[in-house]
């Protein structure tokens, strides 16, 4: 009897020091980041310390129903996800656990984290101005409220309100201006389109180029992805509101989920992805802006040129989604 008690005590612990090690050896992540741009991120990560990255790839939607269904038995440890108001919603529906990290706090700015400690930047974009090189004089140019004079009626492209960068977007005029300033700004906007809203950013920036539209509003990467495939490409960026509140930056990001398997080892790659390696490849990749504002651009990002980011946390995107979306639904963005 003696002995078998024996025997069982050493498996109990041999199965105690297996579930250790796969705390210390295994991260499991839901992303909504396709493939592409986050295998090469975790691959290193892996080379580097020898902790197995596994990810489940999915739109934001699903990914944050599948965490709340699973609850407790969740195995995912990290969600990434890109805008700030995903992260926030994923914070409010209570998927996500704060946390106090010196080393996210020295490697990310404020403005780029939750309040709460929620959740964290991993590269930026800006959601700035373009136009064409052929009809339009950078001097032409100053402000997103501008966009509403009637000296643009008819040039304007925009992409739909659904994409939640629009409703980000509309969310800190909001922040910026009240509801009503607002308003009047997003209803100046739908006045002046040369057509109907599009569906992703791309093809607003060939609408730019093939000379249906004249300026239009879009994400950098969208145009370092397109100018990489067509050189020629022309159209620029333009950086707005240099002379008061800067231009609106938005986030890809990540959290440690609420009920994480691996709390430890998901916070050690998180704070691993905001220092220098891992910063450069987010960025790089994607041709987007490191979150750490120690790392530089790559060349042909900081070859578009330097500017004055706004200020306001990110996490204000969240806050007023609710109210922008019914915004730009009153003024008539589709």
């Amino acid at each position: 009897m003696q002995a078998s008690k024996h025997i069982l005590a050493v498996l109990a612990l041999g199965a105690l020091s297996g579930a250790a090690l796969a705390a210390d050896d295994e991260v499991v992540v839901y992303s909504s980041r396709i493939d592409e741009l986050i295998k090469p991120v975790f691959d290193a990560y892996t080379a580097e310390t020898g902790v197995k990255v596994k990810f489940i790839t999915d739109k934001e939607a699903p990914l944050l129903a599948r965490l709340k269904a699973e609850g407790k038995n969740t195995p995912a440890d990290l969600l990434i996800t890109v805008d700030a108001g995903n992260l926030w919603q994923a914070e409010q529906e209570g998927v996500l656990r704060p946390q106090d990290s010196a080393t996210i706090k020295a490697n990310i700015p404020p403005q780029y984290r939750s309040a709460t400690g929620a959740w964290n930047g991993l590269s930026l974009r800006a959601r700035t101005i373009f136009y064409s090189t052929e009809r339009v004089k950078p001097e032409e140019l100053s402000t997103y409220e501008a966009l509403a004079d009637e000296n643009w009626e008819g040039r304007l492209c925009l992409r739909t309100s659904k994409k939640v960068y629009n409703q980000s977007l509309t969310a800190t005029l909001i922040e910026a201006h009240g509801a009503e300033k607002a308003e009047q700004i997003v209803k100046g906007w739908v006045n002046n389109l040369a057509t109907d809203v599009f569906a992703d950013d791309t093809a607003l920036l060939q609408a730019i180029d093939a000379g249906q539209c004249d300026v239009g509003i879009a994400n950098t990467y969208y145009y370092g992805r397109l100018h990489k495939e067509k050189p020629g490409l022309k159209v620029k960026p333009f950086w707005p509101n240099q002379g008061d509140r800067g231009v609106h930056v938005n986030l890809s990001g990540a959290g440690l989920t609420k009920y994480a398997p691996h709390p430890q080892a998901a916070q050690k790659l998180l704070e691993w992805m905001t220092a220098e390696k891992a910063q450069r490849l987010l960025a790089d990749i994607n041709q987007e802006y490191p979150a750490n504002p120690q790392v530089a651009p790559s060349e042909e990002v900081a070859a578009w040129g330097s500017f004055k980011a706004d200020s306001v946390p990110v996490e204000v995107a969240g806050k007023r989604q609710a109210e922008a979306i019914k915004l730009m639904d009153r003024a008539g963005w589709n």
